[in-house]
């Protein structure tokens, strides 16, 4: 063995603490990045054969429960009526049919089955089968011929 072998040509030193004769250090692979995995969502519920669903129970009365009833009280007035003595009769009509939930207040400080009637009357101004008249007053719309 010659000494030559021993050590580095460009350094002299020898190769095992030669930079030139030692191999560079290696990194480490950098882990693979795996693609992100979409999250497994929710798996809806299997309809189940047979099975009915339950019908929904209302707090309170919808206006269309009360569009008919409205209707019927301004007919028997002739077609108008003030909306306090149009509300007076159809709560009359309706007395025991009304819900717990209609003699709460809505936000605004008004009962339920009243917010109800007006979105009844809003419902039937579009409609066509009342106007919308002078303030306070409801009115039937006039038929066509």
């Amino acid at each position: 063995m010659s000494t030559t072998d021993d050590y580095c040509e460009l350094c002299d030193l020898p190769r095992s603490q030669c930079i030139h004769g030692r191999p560079a250090p290696v990194d480490p692979p950098a882990p693979a990045k795996t693609p992100r995995q979409p999250r497994p969502r929710a798996a809806a519920a299997p309809a189940r054969v047979g099975v009915t669903k339950k019908a929904v129970s209302h707090r309170w009365t919808s206006p269309e429960v009360l569009s008919p009833i409205v209707v019927e009280v301004l007919q028997e007035a002739g077609g108008e009526l003030p909306a306090d003595d149009l509300l007076s009769e159809v709560r009359e009509i309706i007395g025991d049919r009304l819900r717990p939930g209609d003699e709460e207040l809505t936000p605004a400080g008004e009962l339920r089955w009243h917010y109800a009637a007006r979105r009844a009357r809003q419902s039937l101004i579009g409609e066509g089968v009342m106007v919308a008249g002078r303030p306070g007053i409801w009115r039937l719309g006039q038929p066509e011929d």
